[in-house]
């Protein structure tokens, strides 16, 4: 880029609000350079979902990566320590770092798809030339607005709100039991995975697991599978639960119906 260049960039989860902020920002921000940091373990339905967008977009997504730098590298590095919500590793070395070598030193505009019914911050860089913008915020757009706009654009939301939460690694540590057991369920060989990176130190006898208080080999037996499938039907049949699935969020809502898939 020349001296003295603004850019205009979005950073693409493989989520619903990003993809609608996208959206709602096309012809807004003509010049939007769309990207999205692939960390290699995105479940397939990401990719899917990624290649849909560039065609309602009719813009390219550029693919960024870490110079070769994967999740199991850094994981080396920081001794087989798990990320976890109070040490978010992986997103700061797969996420953020790829973004602001994207940018390098320009002037940049990131655009975030921050809702304004959210209470989140976001992770966003703290770098001087890249100045965060919420325009859902700003908007006062809410979850039934972006669900508007995606139906409208002929998008939908990814399929795997089917049965998770949230866009990202499929062994993200944000996940919850349930979503653990829809991963055995949906994608074994990925559990398989994600199950292969918990470790034991041999010396301190402490374990680096994904899922708090219980390793992924405890809580893949059908027992425990059995147990957290019920303790999560009651948690979302309770007055007023706050459900782990979008899906369950929406039928509640009436936007579909129990059991009926919205893509």
């Amino acid at each position: 880029m020349s001296p003295g260049t603004v850019r205009h960039i979005l950073g693409l989860s493989g989520g619903k609000d990003s993809a609608a902020l996208a959206i709602y920002l096309r012809d807004r921000v003509p010049d939007m350079e769309y990207f999205f940091c692939d960390t290699g373990f995105e479940l397939p339905e990401t990719y899917q979902y990624l290649n849909r967008l560039e065609a309602v977009l009719g813009r390219k997504i550029v693919r960024l990566d870490n110079g070769g730098r994967d999740f199991e590298h850094y994981l080396a590095i920081y001794r087989n320590y798990l990320p976890s919500p109070q040490s978010r590793w992986c997103t700061r070395h797969l996420k953020l770092e790829p973004m602001e070598r994207f940018v390098g030193e320009d002037r940049a505009y990131s655009y975030v798809g921050i809702r304004a019914d959210e209470q989140r911050q976001g992770y966003t860089s703290t770098k001087p030339n890249i100045i965060p913008v919420f325009p859902f915020r700003e908007d006062g757009m809410v979850l039934s607005d972006i669900l508007r706009l995606l139906d409208s654009a002929g998008l939908g939301i990814p399929s795997y709100y089917n049965w998770r939460s949230r866009s990202g690694c499929y062994f993200c540590f944000f996940q919850k039991k349930i979503e653990w057991v829809h991963l055995l369920e949906h994608y074994p060989k990925l559990f398989r995975i994600a199950m292969g990176f918990e470790k034991r130190n041999s010396e301190t006898g402490e374990s680096y697991t994904w899922s708090q208080g219980e390793s992924l080999a405890e809580l893949s037996c059908p027992d425990r599978v059995a147990q957290i499938k019920r303790e999560a039907y009651t948690a979302s049949s309770a007055p007023e639960a706050s459900s782990p699935l979008l899906i369950d969020v929406l039928s509640r809502e009436g936007i579909i119906g129990k059991g009926e898939e919205y893509e």
